[in-house]
């Protein structure tokens, strides 16, 4: 049967590691509707390419441009927020949220609402609403899939095990770019050189996540309310090779990892096709080429970020979200060259040691505790640098 799907942030890497699968796969998928924050003329290239009815651009000044795009085509262009939310909701069976940011927790929770097939790669949704997000989707007979690739890793080896016979999951890192550098070299780091991952092609803001393990922590919120395990039965470990996504520990003693080449088009494909397999134009693993798989605990002196959102994780509330949003604004002052890169980490606990807000009961809270915190750090930063 094919497999109606609407592609949220079409233009991203996610998306078009998507559209290459659904290209590879015509006769399976049917793209009824892709969304691009500001791309309209990527965008309108991509309907075009694959009939979707409906094509979403979220800046509403692009508009003009995504309808001279699609013009003789039988694709509708829209803009805006309630677009976004339209596309989500619509008649896709299976969503791709890979909307970058909390600008996509709203179209998110409109696809749990209608009670579809959700491929998350958006991390904020968890992060910052995973209470709602999952109450939501029981209440709606949503289906929550993992797009991360370690998310992606565990949901393979738990597959049909009931979740009392999960002992503890176990997260893998790289380690990032400075993985084995002195805390010197770290306090004097450069964003090319955080952006430099040695495994990984992946956006700037992701790359220095990763370089401060920070997206390791991310991670394990998701974790967290995608197999509902407590904080202290998730593990992290530095696997430098990235050949082992994650692993699952079973009550028996048992331990499964999932393994291949770091090309997210294997996660992917398996949130498309799930409960199937598709075929991927990945690199197959060779193992005699990788020949010794390493792993080491995570430096939490050098990499507090892993501590903080642990942290976060524990404290709940509104301390995710504060974790997220703070990390973002700091990530972003760092890339522009306005602070070192220690003082990331260093953002981020002021945020969450000054948290006095209350635990949001709605998507719209999440959002205004996101904005309140942002403008808190930016104060914060504002008064260091004066």
């Amino acid at each position: 049967m094919t497999r109606k799907l609407a592609i949220l942030g079409a233009t991203g890497s996610v998306g078009t590691s998507t559209l290459d699968l659904v290209e590879r796969n015509p006769e399976r998928f049917d793209v009824v509707a892709v969304t691009a924050a500001t791309n309209a003329t990527a965008l309108a290239e991509i309907a075009r390419r694959t009939g979707a009815k409906l094509a979403v651009v979220a800046d509403e000044t692009r508009l003009p441009e995504l309808q001279a795009g699609l013009a003789g085509s039988d694709c509708r262009a829209a803009a805006g927020q309630e677009a976004l939310i339209e596309a989500a909701a619509g008649e896709a069976e299976l969503v791709i949220a890979a909307i970058v940011g909390c600008a996509g927790l709203s179209p998110v929770m409109a696809a749990v609402e209608a009670g579809r097939t959700v491929a998350l790669a958006n991390k904020e949704a968890l992060v910052t609403a995973g209470a709602l997000m999952t109450k939501a989707a029981a209440a709606n007979g949503a289906t929550l899939l993992p797009v991360d690739s370690e998310h992606n890793a565990i949901f393979q080896c738990i597959a049909c095990s009931r979740n009392e016979d999960v002992s503890k999951i176990i997260l893998t890192a790289s380690g990032g770019p400075f993985r084995t550098a002195t805390a010197e070299a770290i306090a004097a780091a450069t964003p090319a050189q955080a952006v430099a991952h040695p495994n990984w092609s992946m956006g700037a803001k992701i790359s220095v996540d990763s370089a401060t393990l920070m997206n390791k922590g991310l991670e394990l919120i998701e974790a967290h309310y995608l197999f509902g395990l407590a904080s202290d039965h998730i593990d992290i470990v530095i696997h430098p090779q990235s050949v082992i996504h994650s692993l699952v520990e079973f009550v028996d003693g048992s331990v499964l990892a999932q393994l291949g080449s770091p090309d997210m088009r294997i996660p992917i494909a398996y949130a498309l096709a799930w409960p199937e397999r598709i075929p991927t134009p990945a690199q197959r693993l060779d193992l005699l080429a990788v020949a010794r798989l390493d792993f080491e605990a995570p430096d939490l002196e050098r990499f507090p970020a892993l501590r903080l959102a642990r942290e976060a994780l524990q404290a709940g509330g509104s301390a995710p979200i504060v974790l997220n949003a703070a990390n973002e604004a700091a990530v972003a002052s760092f890339l522009a060259g306005n602070i070192a890169f220690p003082r990331i980490a260093g953002i981020v606990a002021k945020a969450l040691d000054e948290n006095d807000l209350a635990a949001p009961q709605s998507i719209a809270e999440v959002l205004e505790i996101d904005q309140m915190t942002r403008r808190r750090v930016a104060d914060t930063m504002q008064a260091v640098c004066q």
